[in-house]
């Protein structure tokens, strides 16, 4: 009984070490090709520096680029739109009320959009009409005047 249970035993590590191998082999397979993605793209952002087409004097643009494919190959880049939310909800937050909720309006992409980063910035745009009634206002209509 005692050599049954060691077989098993033995077996049973045997299928969790090349299951591990597996895991570890695709893992390694799927972070180099990762990493020469990481790679392509520092290239590619660093060549942009190089020919000065980018909206950063070329020292600047050199360091960010080095920096975004240090923090790439670190796993720190990641495309999340639940981070992107969270960020554009901070842009707004030290306003007062009535201005917030018109800032996280043009945030979640009500109004209108122009311009880029690289010409200096996003402008957004949101017209929001009010009107008011002569009482509210404390006029009196022009034909009541005469």
């Amino acid at each position: 009984m005692n050599t049954a249970r060691t077989y098993l035993s033995r077996s049973t590590l045997a299928l969790l070490m090349l299951g591990a191998a597996l895991a570890s082999a695709s893992a390694m397979a799927a972070g180099k090709a990762d990493s020469a993605d990481a790679l392509a793209r520092y290239q590619q952002e660093r060549a942009v520096c190089i020919s000065g087409q980018s909206n950063q004097d070329r020292a600047t643009c050199l360091r960010e680029a080095g920096a975004a494919y240090a923090q790439e190959k670190n796993g720190g880049l990641r495309d999340d739109p639940a981070q992107y939310k969270a960020n554009a909800s901070k842009r707004c937050e030290r306003l007062p009320d009535a201005d917030r909720r018109d800032c996280m309006a043009r945030m979640d992409g009500q109004g209108t959009t122009s311009g880029s980063a690289a010409s200096g910035g996003i402008y957004r745009e949101l017209v929001t009409r009010e009107t008011v009634s002569p009482s509210a206002a404390g006029g009196v209509p022009a034909a009541a005047s005469k």
